[in-house]
């Protein structure tokens, strides 16, 4: 079901078994200056359980032009399932291993372009024909960047972020073929807190995505700040995404 494909997160959901999907992101902020990260990923259907990605980052966000900043690996495990007609509940653990090489100055541990680290989370995702609920809880553990760290800065070890997302399919409204285009709103919230300091950010992010032919996906994504007390680098930060999958590759 597309409505469950969420932009800014990933349901307990997983891809088709045996398939590659390529993807093309480029994200970033217009104030105070213009800078942006481009991030290439590839994504493997390893079983109906299993899925794995990895992900290359570039940015000018430290520095004047563009640099590879590093990479990350993701897998997701889908561990529970109960279907049923038009509506279905399953649940997932996933862990992310990254290796970075900026400099490390932000209070928040941002594992996709800004921090080395590792991640385990527990994510559960709950189908309701056309609506979909996804909401998701992970430990974050900051690693040394392989990039020199601002002297005299006390930074947090760990963080402890959270999700909540909702999807709705607006289009089609009866299916007539996997060929039809689907049109997907998403409005989702995103938040993390570093233990024993009392900081904490919250964001929303409303997003559009469009799906063609069944294999070719499009997303539109705009963060926005609620609340933080802690330093981040990317924060309000916009998100253009291409996606193409193969099936029955592996």
């Amino acid at each position: 079901m597309s409505q469950e494909l969420y932009v800014s997160t990933e349901p307990a959901s997983n891809m088709a078994k045996n398939s590659i999907g390529i993807r093309l992101a480029n994200e970033g902020i217009f104030k105070p200056q213009f800078q942006s990260r481009f991030v290439p990923e590839i994504m493997f259907g390893v079983s109906k359980n299993l899925m794995v990605h990895t992900s290359a980052y570039v940015s000018d966000f430290y520095q004047a032009n563009q640099k590879f900043e590093g990479y990350s690996l993701y897998a997701k495990y889908r561990f529970f399932t109960i279907d049923s007609i038009k509506k279905h509940l399953r649940a997932a653990v996933y862990g992310r291993f990254s290796d970075i090489k900026n400099p490390a100055y932000a209070d928040e541990i941002n594992l996709e372009g800004d921090n080395s680290g590792l991640q385990g989370g527990l994510v559960v995702t709950q189908l309701l024909h056309r609506v979909a609920l996804s909401g998701s809880v992970s430990y974050n553990k900051r690693l040394d960047n392989r990039g020199e760290p601002m002297s005299g800065i006390d930074l947090p070890d760990n963080s402890i972020a959270y999700t909540f997302s909702t999807g709705y399919l607006a289009y089609p409204k009866v299916y007539t073929s996997y060929k039809q285009p689907n049109l997907n709103l998403y409005v989702e919230f995103l938040g993390k807190s570093n233990p024993g300091r009392s900081q904490n950010f919250m964001e929303v992010a409303p997003a559009i995505q469009l799906i063609l032919n069944s294999t070719t996906r499009i997303d539109l994504s705009k963060r926005v700040e609620l609340w933080s007390n802690m330093t981040r680098m990317t924060k309000n930060m916009y998100l253009v995404r291409l996606e193409y999958n193969f099936f029955n590759v592996l």
